[in-house]
């Protein structure tokens, strides 16, 4: 039976409103919980990623041109020269 009572207590503070001012500190609180990545790991992560976006690029643009071209020649049919 407290189970049921905390449940409606707990349902009944979801709903109430929250201030902007009592917002505004929980995200700075947050945000104070946040480990922040080292300038050598934020160097490190760009180049990861950097890397990964322009194999990614290309592996999509060289499938991209390999279905073009079978597609062109499925059906293009022959030429009439």
């Amino acid at each position: 039976m407290t189970q049921r009572g905390d449940t409606h207590v707990s349902e009944s503070k979801s709903n109430e409103r929250t201030s902007p001012a009592l917002f505004y500190r929980q995200v700075v609180a947050e945000l104070r919980k946040v480990v922040w990545p080292t300038q050598q790991q934020l160097t490190t992560y760009f180049f990861v990623v950097l890397v990964f976006v322009l194999v990614m690029m290309a592996l999509t643009s060289l499938l991209d041109l390999g279905f073009g071209r079978l597609f062109f020649a499925i059906f293009d049919g022959p030429s009439d020269s």
